[in-house]
């Protein structure tokens, strides 16, 4: 039935009792075990698991014992050993930055006394390609979804009509077309997912030829050609430099599509084109309605992986048990994408030892390049995105957080790289290069091909998705609790109540599953998704 409900913010679930679990006070002496998580015996720093107050004293593994200086927050960084100034600072196993100062045992590690390291020494980082690649174990049972078989042979989620603007100069018009449909109208068309306008900012004002111009034309391609697009519409104003058929030209769509184009001063302004869109779609939903889900094999199934909000648990709970559920599809046959790269800055080496072959480590690395150019030019670098909420969540260097981001894509080989929007065509796990920015990530993993959407977050993302659904997973329990209403499941048990990663990623995977056959998430529940679709703008506007 229609995902959109009559009034997106009504009725609403009774609303949790706000705030986080009250902690029990700490008695005079504390295993560190009892306050924090050592993820690797030789790391210099374990994660906190509850607030620990100044002048606790902990006694670490080799015995000695620590007192802390300072309160440490939920998700923060304990020192377990002394650290010398100018020394890297070991979490995951892995150096996350060096310390501006000496570091004792029990001192709060964070952006105070622990700074950026390019591992360079001054010289070239050296990288192995392909030398841990891994086989993953052979499912035992061929799982399944219900889906929507499309005359390509790929496999739909949802059955959307879209409503894709050429220009932002059509932008109100496609959303008064979609607006049309809102409410009691799509009652009639219950296997009608809703009628959503895909509006952008740009479509003029560039040269055609540019590279930002042809971001923009392959991200609206990816659209159109979704497979959870039953129906299309494309708006455009008529004099614009990415004329509507443009988005259409050359496009090899699907033969049970039905496609309408319309500009603006070709059909007698806004109100006309309006009631002609409105009349296009209309005759579209008897033929979308009739579309019934049928078994589909787990392996037509596109994953999108993305994090948002990320905190110091990200990397513990919520991305590796994506990892894993991404691993179990790609057993299945299925298809993952990771993306954000400036967000794998400092973890690349991981995936490139896992590249199916030095050329496709090589294209990670030169879109790594790109972005450290891209960055320098706008006077800043890589290490500039750790952003406030993440600190606040315990984050300090961008080489912290890829740590944790990279675990979403948990032991698979990585088969291919792709440029933002690009369709993905291969199966197993992949790579797209998109900016850090939730909602433009998303978009151009969207764009290319991804038709079920995980999206992990320790702050509180809200990010919502169309055509695609979007599954959001706590990292901890405060967050799953005090934000209930918007997350589908909560991956902070693994700290709090100690299922496994696995556990976890296991139940995830079941969550994909029934999402892909039609469960709602709580984003589409609130009617999310059509303005979080941002394509990346690039170039000059003139």
């Amino acid at each position: 039935m229609s995902t959109a409900p009559h009034h997106p913010l009504l009725p609403l679930a009774a609303a949790p009792a706000p705030g986080a679990t009250a902690e029990p006070p700490l008695p005079g002496v504390v295993d560190l075990a009892e306050v924090a998580l050592l993820l690797r015996p030789a790391d210099d720093v374990a994660v906190t698991t509850r607030q620990v107050p100044a002048g606790t004293t902990v006694r670490l593994p080799d015995g000695a014992e620590a007192t802390t200086r300072s309160t440490l927050p939920r998700g923060h960084k304990l020192a377990v050993r002394a650290v010398a100034a100018g020394t890297e600072v070991r979490k995951y196993g892995q150096s996350i930055g060096r310390a501006k100062k000496d570091v004792a045992p029990g001192d709060h590690v964070h952006t105070h006394n622990l700074g950026f390291d390019d591992h360079t020494d001054g010289g070239a980082r050296e990288y192995e390609f392909g030398t841990a690649r891994t086989t993953l174990p052979a499912p035992t049972t061929r799982r399944t979804f219900q889906g929507y078989r499309r005359s390509d042979g790929r496999w739909g989620t949802r059955n959307y009509v879209g409503i894709l603007t050429s220009v932002n100069c059509s932008a109100s018009t496609a959303r008064m077309i979609a607006d049309q449909f809102r409410g009691p109208v799509l009652d009639a068309y219950p296997h009608v997912d809703g009628v959503v306008a895909l509006t952008h900012d740009t479509g003029c004002g560039l040269v055609p030829t540019s590279e930002g111009a042809q971001v923009t034309l392959r991200t609206l391609r990816g659209y159109a050609s979704h497979a959870n697009m039953a129906g299309l519409l494309v708006v455009g104003l008529g004099c614009e430099m990415l004329p509507a058929a443009s988005v259409l030209d050359g496009l090899e769509l699907r033969e049970d599509l039905p496609v309408r184009t319309l500009t603006i001063q070709d059909t007698g302004g806004i109100r006309a084109t309006v009631r002609a869109g409105v009349a296009a779609i209309t005759e579209m939903l008897p033929a979308i309605d009739a579309l019934r889900r049928e078994e589909a094999p787990a392996s037509e199934l596109v994953l999108g992986l993305n994090c948002g909000g990320s905190d110091g648990f990200s990397g513990i709970t919520a991305n590796p048990a994506l990892g894993h559920a991404s691993d179990l599809l790609v057993a299945q046959g299925g298809t993952s994408i990771l993306a954000e790269t400036p967000e794998v800055f400092g973890a690349e080496h991981l995936l490139l030892r896992r590249a199916v072959s030095r050329e496709v480590g090589q294209r990670l690395l030169d879109r790594l390049d790109w972005w450290q150019g891209y960055a320098a030019a706008g006077g800043g670098t890589l290490d500039n995105n750790p952003s406030p909420g993440n600190k606040a969540g315990g984050l300090t260097t961008i080489l912290e957080k890829s740590l944790g981001a990279v675990a979403k894509a948990g032991t698979a080989d990585l088969v291919a790289v792709h440029e933002y929007a690009e369709p993905v065509t291969e199966r197993g796990m992949t790579f797209m290069d998109t900016p850090g920015y939730d909602p433009v990530s998303v978009t151009g993993i969207v764009a290319g091909g991804a038709t079920v959407v995980v999206f992990t977050t320790g702050r509180g993302s809200v990010l919502g998705c169309k055509p695609s659904p979007s599954i959001k997973v706590a990292t901890n329990s405060d967050t799953y609790r005090r934000m209930s209403e918007d997350m589908d499941l909560d991956a902070g048990r693994i700290v709090e109540t100690g299922l496994s990663v696995e556990e976890v990623g296991e139940e995830l995977f079941e969550k994909i599953l029934a999402v892909a056959s039609g469960e709602q998430t709580v984003s589409e529940e609130l009617d999310l998704g059509a303005d979080e679709f941002v394509p990346w703008q690039l170039g000059a506007v003139t």
